[in-house]
């Protein structure tokens, strides 16, 4: 029985190992000899593609008018712009705030379309009706709190003129971290999405802004957790491509509270599980990189939680007869408690000595993979069924 244990421990240590550190250095060395698609080309666009920008909405009344704004400063001619506003059951201004919005002059030359639900259906379904009624050749999805970067249009444009590509990923950016630990894993994020793009597609997108060719989408299940992995990848998975530029920008205006990125955090557990099962045939040799991405960034972080969840159990047993093991029982559950504790203390996680982002990392980590377990057992056992919720608690496809 130990042996089996010790087995199972070292395995669970492996893939912890792999996919936090090899798997990072082996998209880095790999993308180094793939033909870096992040570029964007240089013969520019041959012919603009009509486009429209849809942002769901559900009580986005703060941020509302500047993201009209926003939009009406895109460099992008507006004969071939459009954009949708759709509020899914808003109790707020949003609606009221929006159709004011259009009046100003400097917005007075956009095509902007309000939709109002009376009731909140959820965003699911929400994308499934608007985007039907959609005739663009180009569908963008950008949340209403997410400035997007004034040439962004035109350089995701770019990449539409080769048939075989469906997807284009913007670059999720913060405009106020809330410790360094959050604002360090981003950063590590991107750089993640940005090998996975070079080797093959990026494997799932950050859904504060995404483009794609709306001819290639298909109605998404009702209980569908994250759109921004489930609509980009099902086109992969159908043998088309995508890519991730780091020049097009979707800035956040809005920060998370520790209870609001918990629950987001939990949303996403579920979703990874779901997306696992659901989009496996991205696991198949023929997606060659994105099957590699595939395994060992979302299939591995889908059962992360459950294989640190192991892996401390197995040292828990191991502990009562090995002073060794428990020392690291002992190490880790201090970690935790820290961890924990410092979400009622983020000014410590805000100093800028290596050593104290180091820490805050770690913590960040820690404390993103307790909630998530709890996520990952709520999809199992068929508490979570993909409601919508407020950008304020959005989902960003990790």
């Amino acid at each position: 029985m130990k042996s089996i244990l010790l087995l199972i421990l070292l395995t669970c240590w492996i893939s912890i190992i792999y996919h936090h550190i090899i798997y990072p250095i082996i998209l880095k060395f790999l993308s180094k000899k793939e033909r870096n698609k992040t570029t964007v080309v240089e013969q520019g666009i041959t012919k603009k593609p009509t486009l429209t920008i849809l942002v769901p909405a559900f009580n986005e009344a703060k941020y509302i008018v500047e993201k009209i704004r926003n939009v009406a400063s895109l460099d992008y001619p507006s004969s071939k712009l459009k954009l949708i506003i759709a509020c899914d059951g808003c109790t707020d201004a949003t609606a009221e705030l929006a159709r004011e919005a259009t009046h100003e002059p400097e917005n007075s030359q956009l095509d902007i379309e309000i939709i109002e639900f009376k009731k909140n259906s959820g965003k699911i379904a929400i994308l499934n009706t608007v985007i039907k009624g959609i005739d663009s050749e180009i569908v963008a999805l950008s949340d209403a709190s997410a400035l997007i970067s004034l040439d962004a249009l035109n350089k995701a444009c770019i990449y539409f003129n080769d048939s075989k590509l469906a997807v284009v990923a913007g670059t999720y950016k913060l405009l106020n971290p809330k410790s360094t630990g959050e604002e360090k894993y981003w950063q590590y994020q991107v750089n993640i999405k940005k090998g996975e793009s070079a080797i093959g597609s990026p494997v799932g997108v950050h859904g504060a802004l995404y483009f794609f060719r709306r001819d290639l989408f298909k109605p998404l299940k009702a209980d569908t957790i994250n759109d921004d992995f489930m609509i980009p990848m099902s086109m992969v998975a159908a043998g088309y491509n995508a890519v991730y530029d780091c020049d097009i920008i979707a800035l956040e205006l809005e920060g998370s509270d520790i209870e609001q990125d918990q629950r987001r955090r939990m949303r996403i557990a579920a979703g990874n599980i779901q997306q696992l099962l659901r989009l496996h045939s991205l696991l198949t040799l023929r997606h060659k990189g994105t099957a590699l991405s595939f395994i060992s960034g979302k299939a591995l972080r889908a059962i992360m939680p459950l294989i640190l969840l192991a892996q401390l159990s197995i040292v828990a047993i191991l502990s009562f007869e090995s002073s060794v093991f428990f020392y690291i029982f002992l190490s880790q559950s201090i970690v935790i408690a820290l961890a924990r504790i410092s979400l009622v203390s983020p000014k410590f996680l805000m100093r800028e000595s290596k050593i104290s982002k180091t820490i805050s990392m770690i913590f960040y980590l820690t404390n993103s993979y307790i909630v998530c377990l709890f996520g990952t057992f709520r999809y199992l056992i068929g508490l979570d069924k993909g409601s919508w919720k407020s950008v304020s608690n959005k989902e960003i496809s990790l």
